[in-house]
């Protein structure tokens, strides 16, 4: 059996107490108030110390067993002061040891809660039946989209592209053809234009220029 399981189911050195032991904040509390007392003692016996220290030196050689006396005294207060200091450290190693199995405890309880209610959540959920939910759900979306393909499937429009492609061409040919077929053209006047009065004009000079050179070679 570990110490956890020890700790918890009361056995160890909770042994002896039973149900009328202290509570974890009494226990803290009782070590605080060691704490505080021996801390008050610390100070005091360094004043002590501080003093007989005085005393000596103010008796010095002249009053040599006044001086010595002094002196014995302060060891006795620095022995006290060390044993107080290891005593403290003690203390002050049960207090954080405590408040961490307190803590522990605190979370081991609070876990615990909240297993039990998980445990209560899951009292009316049965894993076979939220398989077959699921399952259901599954098989009713297929059957929701089968039916949504059959609603927006085609119907009747087995034509051949192409073909349609050919006929929309003949129609478009034939409707060309009909805007041509009223097209009017311009009718053809009926006096004749003149022939190029530029022409017959050069002409009739050359002619009157051979006619004087004709002249001059004669």
């Amino acid at each position: 059996m570990s110490k956890i399981h020890k700790f918890f189911k009361g056995g160890g050195g909770a042994k002896g107490k039973g149900k009328g032991g202290p509570s974890p904040q009494e226990a803290l509390a009782r070590l605080r108030e060691t704490e505080e007392m021996l801390t008050k003692k610390q100070e005091y016996l360094e004043a002590r110390i501080q003093k007989e220290l005085a005393l000596a030196k103010k008796h010095g050689t002249r009053d040599k067993r006044a001086a010595l006396q002094a002196l014995k005294r302060k060891k006795r207060y620095e022995k006290q002061l060390t044993q107080i200091d290891g005593t403290l450290s003690t203390i002050e190693f049960q207090r954080e040891a405590l408040e961490n199995s307190y803590t522990n405890t605190e979370v081991f309880k609070n876990m615990g809660y909240a297993a039990q209610a998980m445990k209560k959540v899951h009292e009316n959920m049965d894993l076979d039946k939220i398989d077959d939910m699921m399952q259901d759900i599954t098989e009713q979306q297929d059957i929701a989209q089968e039916i949504t393909e059959a609603l927006t499937r085609k119907v009747g429009d087995d034509f051949d592209e192409d073909e349609l492609l050919a006929e929309l061409e003949e129609l478009e040919q034939e409707e060309l053809n009909n805007k041509m077929a009223n097209v009017r053209l311009p009718s053809v006047p009926a006096t004749p234009l003149p022939s190029h009065p530029a022409s017959s004009r050069k002409r009739v000079e050359d002619e009157d220029d051979m006619q004087q050179l004709a002249a001059w070679a004669s």
